[in-house]
């Protein structure tokens, strides 16, 4: 495709002055006809020209897996392939239904000369989608056309719940600063628990002292205790109407994923086993706990394009079907949004069977806005009616967070950038108290 340069327009434009050169010398005006057809020739030819050679090549840098909804860095490499100096022009194809920073660019490239260019992208939705290409602009000789031209860079994009946050748990659980995103590790230490090391003694419980160990050594040492490995986690999440309500525009589904994974990648990282189970009004998915990071992989790759289904979850047959499942005593992290008192109780009752064998905790996503509107002004009736609102609906949620305690149910809810911390700190204490 040939695009006319301002250079060109600006040439087309010099013919006005020879078409009025006509009012003062008689026939002046005719020499405009070679002037554009000299123009138009050069325009076309010059083009085909540019059209004929290969000048540009194009390399696309991005993760295999991109993640919703944080900034996915996008690497593109342009090199000049031939031996003249080029002006060139690239704009790159996202996949759809993302925000995407500035991803048009333009270079002087020497001969055989080569530029890196970075944008970034924010995956609204998971799923699977495509690059579309990269579509590229270069001046033809004479400087009169752009020869625009596709390249064949399309490729698929994966686009999961956010795996670059775990990325940032395993270097930070690395450096020992998991702190730095809230997730706080429980030192206790109790009976029950695996044998992992001796110490000099502290200050510590005398129970803690191993005598043998002290009289061989002459003097105090102590057992350091660590969390059993191998335990069970089985999370469980419905994707039925519950999990349609958005947060920041971002249904909650998505934040429930993302707090999940990075709670399986935890488990696994503990040495635990790992499960899932899906079910809106039927089970949907079903997934054995077993350990290892290729079960983390098959549980991301089962989640990666889940959606929430405007239909009413059947908790009876969703639980009835995991107690036929797994017997082991485990922990069962259940990712729902009950919202009032009914809710809750058809939830605690679905529960009851696995309550008498395993530790159970029900997950909530809340929503940022409710706290803001139960403590803004009220200036308006527009104001009045919107806090009682909020204060209603809290009451509500406090109430079916109540009702699942008095059946024996630990509740966890946080805003969406606490979630994942809150989790996997709940998760972590659970197991330092030895109570799986």
């Amino acid at each position: 495709m040939l695009i006319p340069t301002k250079l060109y327009w600006l040439l087309t434009g010099l013919g006005i002055p020879l078409a009025l050169l006509g009012v003062v010398v008689p026939s002046g005006e005719l020499i405009l006809i070679p002037y554009n057809l000299l123009l138009l020739t050069g325009f076309l030819v010059s083009g085909r020209i540019a059209r004929n050679g290969d000048y540009i090549k194009v390399e696309r840098s991005v993760d295999p897996v991109l993640s919703v909804p944080v900034q996915n860095q996008v690497d593109l490499k342009v090199e000049n392939i031939s031996d003249q100096p080029i002006t060139v022009k690239v704009r790159d194809e996202p996949p759809n239904g993302c925000d995407v920073s500035s991803h048009e660019f333009r270079t002087d490239l020497a001969a055989l000369g080569k530029e890196n260019f970075r944008y970034s992208l924010t995956p609204l939705q998971r799923g699977s989608d495509s690059f579309k290409g990269t579509y590229i602009r270069w001046q033809a000789p004479l400087g009169l056309a752009w020869v625009e031209k596709k390249l064949k860079t399309d490729a698929p994009a994966r686009i999961y719940p956010n795996v670059l946050a775990i990325r940032e748990y395993e270097l930070l659980k690395q450096r020992g600063r998991l702190d730095l995103i809230g997730v706080r590790k429980s030192r206790v230490r109790g009976l029950g628990q695996e044998f992992e090391s001796l110490r000099d003694y502290n200050d510590d419980d005398f129970r803690l002292i191993d005598w043998k160990a002290s009289a061989r050594r002459g003097r105090l040492v102590v057992k350091n205790f660590e969390a059993e490995k191998n335990q069970g986690l089985i999370v469980c999440f419905d994707i039925g109407r519950h999990m349609l309500g958005e947060v920041q525009n971002i249904t909650k589904l998505d934040f429930a994923l993302d707090s999940g994974l990075m709670l399986l990648n935890a488990a696994d990282r503990e040495g635990d086993q790992t499960g899932l189970l899906v079910f809106d009004d039927e089970v949907r998915s079903w997934i054995s706990p077993k350990r290892g990071r290729s079960q983390v992989a098959a549980i991301l790759e089962t989640i990666h394009g889940l959606r929430a289904e405007p239909v009413q979850p059947d908790y009876d047959k969703a639980f009835s079907i995991l107690a036929t499942r797994w017997k082991r005593r485990s922990l069962i992290v259940v990712f729902t949004d009950v919202e009032n008192e009914l809710e809750a109780t058809d939830l605690a009752l679905s529960l009851k069977n696995l309550n008498r064998r395993h530790l159970l905790l029900v997950v909530r996503v809340s929503d940022p806005r409710l706290r803001e509107l139960q403590t803004a002004d009220v200036e308006t009736t527009r104001d009045m009616y919107q806090r009682a609102a909020a204060l209603v609906c809290a009451d509500d949620r406090q109430t079916a967070a109540d009702v699942l305690k008095r059946h024996g149910i630990e509740t966890l809810e946080a805003e969406p950038e606490d979630l994942s911390a809150a989790l996997v700190s709940a998760y972590l204490k659970i197991k330092v108290m030895n109570l799986i």
